[in-house]
């Protein structure tokens, strides 16, 4: 529950501040990724954690799951309206992050394309 119910920055802030949530949203940035995409670019997280996250993000219409009627089953995650909508606020973070951390990688809003590098759990 956020602090203040109220405010628009304390509600965000409740989504967006899980642990991997922002990691997440930056690797489906790229448009749909599988299960074990995902658990390859983010390092460090636990397939329980990863479900977790993703189901929770389910849940606030961040992400959307798309299951495939195959043989083995083939699930895909992506981004909704609402999830697309946090993604300038990753590029600030990463400009910011450019500009006064001394970070130095590529990620999914630059041109170029291509996985950012994951960030170590402790700065999730």
């Amino acid at each position: 529950m956020p602090v203040d119910p109220t405010c628009p920055v304390c509600l965000t802030a409740d989504i967006v501040c899980g642990k991997w949530t922002l990691l997440l949203i930056r690797d489906l940035a790229e448009g749909h990724s599988r299960f074990c995409e995902l658990e390859r670019s983010l390092a460090g997280i636990s397939p329980r954690t990863l479900s977790l996250r993703l189901r929770a993000l389910e849940e606030e219409d961040i992400v959307e799951r798309h299951t495939f009627g195959e043989v083995p089953p083939r699930v895909e995650y992506a981004l909704t309206e609402k999830g697309r909508a946090l993604l300038p606020i990753i590029e600030d973070m990463r400009s910011y992050g450019e500009r006064w951390l001394g970070g130095d990688c590529a990620g999914p809003a630059d041109a170029a394309g291509g996985r950012q590098a994951p960030v170590p759990a402790a700065a999730a």
